[in-house]
């Protein structure tokens, strides 16, 4: 093959990337629905197969959580799909399966969530199964306590064997100290023993209600005869009576601080490299996730080239942005022996510095806008994804715009900006640290990195 057709190719396939990222990705119409008592209503009819999905979040969440009370919300969540309506919770689960579809409860932040898929002619029976989950929920004792029993022993396991899971929370408490954002969202060993079925239901009465209903359905269905099956089973539901929390933006850290989790006779340190970074909406968000990418989000990230696959540290290091509707962590986290725990971090902390001072080159920008194209259209592909995705921006208060504009910011995003953006990150000098491993043999390094303030894995708090 001659150089000029080598070439001629090479341009052609850029140009060919550059048109498919400028044709962006689209979200298929939709409509809004606003119910009298205040509910929002979503609905996107797609007739690629026979299936319907719905999405559904209740605004409040684990930032509604009483004090001392963390995990309420949490528990609440799991708590809806244990007996509703009529049903028992083994008929209630009886019912999903017995129709082939699937439903599932839970909690974030900032809202109770529900997920369903059902066959399109089940699109009643879900939508019922929903509603009495939400509205009539049976709140059987027995079947809080296993609920409660199972989330204290799920935190006492992950701390004995596998501290990882754990890590994100404990950041999160670190660098969050004193703010809503760093209260764990699913408890603690303490506050999760101090949670009744009462405390259930008083949040519920006060934090759920149709004014705080969003609701998406993607799929085959009928708008007019779904629209007339969600006044029915949700329209009549009262306004939360309690105020929906409301929270300030943390400031960014200055300087440093390093929490050490003792855990004795670890053969491993988990770590964590933090500060306040960016939230939903944010203008900078394509060039954001540019600098994310090449810095910790894929396997041949800077990170990860250098920790894991360069010097064999750890079996990978990774970053990762976490917007909310106040600015969320950035952080960098990996896990080492411990006998290369000082290794592990110094390099972490210059590989930091190295994305400050020396930016991203073109053939890198490139690369991390290819790969950012590529993993997003498949998150857009399917019903459940597409009624996610609506509630998700409902939730934070963002138009079509965040999905439809996506790519082509992505792809007009310039070096600049791009430069600009790597301040998502913090600088070396601005760091909340966390460490979980064997304190006696960790300890003189970690107190290099900043003032030490030290807590044992078996306190029952994520937080000193």
């Amino acid at each position: 093959m001659s150089l000029f057709r080598t070439v001629s190719l090479a341009v052609i396939a850029a140009f060919a990337l550059s048109s498919a990222m400028a044709a962006d990705i689209k979200l298929p119409d939709y409509q809004t629905v606003t119910l009298d008592n205040g509910a929002t209503v979503l609905l996107m009819p797609r007739k690629d197969v026979p299936l319907i999905a719905a999405n559904i979040a209740v605004r409040g969440g684990a930032l509604a959580d009483a004090p001392g009370k963390e995990g309420t919300a949490d528990l609440l969540g799991e708590m809806l799909s244990k007996g509703a309506g009529s049903r028992t919770a083994l008929q209630f689960a009886q019912a999903v399966d017995g129709a082939g579809g699937s439903l599932g409860f839970g909690s974030s932040r900032e809202a109770i969530v529900a997920n369903a898929q059902f066959l399109s002619k089940d699109s009643a029976l879900m939508l019922s199964l929903l509603a009495d989950a939400l509205l009539r929920p049976t709140m059987d004792a027995a079947e809080f306590d296993k609920l409660r029993k199972r989330a204290i022993d799920g935190i006492a396991n992950a701390k004995d064997s596998d501290p990882r899971q754990l890590i994100g929370t404990y950041t999160g408490g670190w660098l969050f100290r004193g703010h809503p954002y760093g209260r764990s969202t699913g408890g603690d060993e303490t506050s999760l023993a101090t949670i009744t079925l009462a405390d259930l239901q008083a949040y519920r009465q006060q934090q759920m209600g149709g004014d705080r209903l969003v609701i998406a359905i993607a799929g085959d269905f009928d708008a007019n005869a779904v629209t007339a099956q969600l006044k029915q089973s949700f329209g009549a539901w009262p306004k939360a009576s309690g105020n929906l929390p409301r929270v300030d933006a943390k400031a960014r850290e200055t300087g440093r601080r390093v929490l050490l989790v003792d855990k004795p006779g670890a053969t491993q340190t988990y770590f964590a490299l933090a500060n306040v970074g960016s939230k939903r909406g944010d203008p900078a968000e394509a060039a954001q996730d540019l600098v994310q990418t090449a810095f910790g989000g894929r396997f041949t990230s800077m990170l990860n080239t250098e920790l894991r696959v360069k010097s064999g540290l750890t079996y990978g290091a990774r970053s990762g942005i976490e917007r909310a509707s106040q600015p969320g962590p950035a952080v960098i986290s990996s896990f080492t022996k411990t006998e290369t725990t000082k290794a592990a971090i110094d390099l972490a902390i210059a590989t930091l510095d190295r994305l400050h001072k020396d930016g991203l080159d073109g053939a890198t920008i490139d690369s991390a806008k290819r790969y950012v194209a590529g993993q997003y259209a498949p998150g857009l592909e399917t019903a459940p994804q597409l009624a996610a995705q609506l509630v998700d921006m409902t939730l934070y208060g963002e138009s079509r715009e965040a999905v439809d504009g996506y790519l082509g910011n992505i792809a007009a995003a310039t070096p600049a900006q791009i430069a600009d953006a790597r301040a998502v990150f913090p600088q070396s000098q601005d760091l909340a640290i966390v460490a979980i491993g064997d304190a006696a043999k960790i300890r003189e390094w970690m107190k290099a990195y900043g003032p030490l303030t030290e807590m044992k894995l078996t306190d029952p708090r994520f937080t000193p």
